[in-house]
């Protein structure tokens, strides 16, 4: 998976297509990814002997296929690709070919 924590991405595909996000966790074994403000769920919290009840808005987890890479140099979504550079592997823009990490 070439999305990572911490990426700024946009939303390609589906009812949040546009908005654009923080990824908050990676799911690689479903490939999935969930990002801050995006896919956001409603869950009721029954009442406890401590806690009132509640309904909390939480994310969702949103498919990897589904979210693109913003570069803020560039302005736009780009695709992520690997170098080699120094006997480490790096992840590049295929924009504009600079270095993420």
């Amino acid at each position: 998976m070439k999305i990572k924590k911490g990426d700024v991405v946009l939303v390609i595909a589906g009812k949040d297509k546009g908005k654009k996000g923080e990824v908050l966790k990676t799911i690689p074994k479903a490939n999935k990814v969930i990002v801050e403000g995006v896919n956001v769920q409603t869950k009721h919290a029954k009442r406890t002997r401590t806690m009132p009840s509640e309904i909390k808005h939480q994310e969702g987890p949103v498919d990897v296929s589904n979210v693109m890479y913003f570069e803020n140099k560039a302005k736009a979504p780009t695709r992520i690709g690997y170098r080699v550079e120094g006997g480490k592997k790096v992840r590049i823009s295929k924009k504009t070919g600079a270095a993420l990490d």
